[in-house]
């Protein structure tokens, strides 16, 4: 494969119909996020501070810093991937008083060209299926558990080794 012109970006966009601030909420207090992305979390996420995220059905976690909370607009981190941090940005938008617009963008992969169309791949696959947990669960009272699914054959795999 010859070199990229672009650096690839993760994007993915979803409209929760639920107000600003529930949606907001759903991503910085770990209780809620628990309940549609990663299984815990150290604490949570308030500008200048480090916390871990967890995903114990695959025996993984990531570390993070919080590199700017806007209160109901936007939430920027750092994550730990094996090559280094990279960033992740949230966007909320509200669409009158009960809906949100939220945006997921995440850059900085790297490694070769094949490897960062991977990631860049891989991350919006990622995202989006968080957002579609988290509609599920805001607008339905729904969990889905889409995460520990969507690699259900690796959590299955964990579970075999460790009985």
């Amino acid at each position: 494969m010859a070199g990229l012109i672009n650096d690839p970006i993760a994007k993915t966009e979803m409209l929760i119909r639920r107000p600003i601030n529930e949606v907001f909420q759903a991503f910085v207090d770990p209780a809620i996020t628990a309940k549609f992305w990663f299984s815990s979390s150290s604490g949570p996420l308030e500008t200048g501070k480090n916390v871990t995220w967890e995903w114990s059905m695959y025996g993984i976690s990531t570390n993070v810093h919080v590199i700017e909370i806007e209160e109901n607009q936007r939430i920027l981190i750092e994550w730990e991937e094996s090559y280094g941090y990279v960033p992740v940005e949230w966007i909320f938008i509200p669409r009158g008083t009960d809906s949100t617009y939220v945006s997921i963008t995440n850059t900085g992969f790297q490694g070769t060209p094949d490897d960062i169309v991977k990631q860049a791949i891989d991350s919006m696959g990622g995202f989006t299926i968080v957002l579609c947990g988290l509609k599920a669960l805001l607008e339905h009272n729904i969990q889905l558990n889409l995460v520990a699914d969507k690699a259900h054959d690796a959590h299955r795999k964990r579970a075999d080794s460790t009985s």
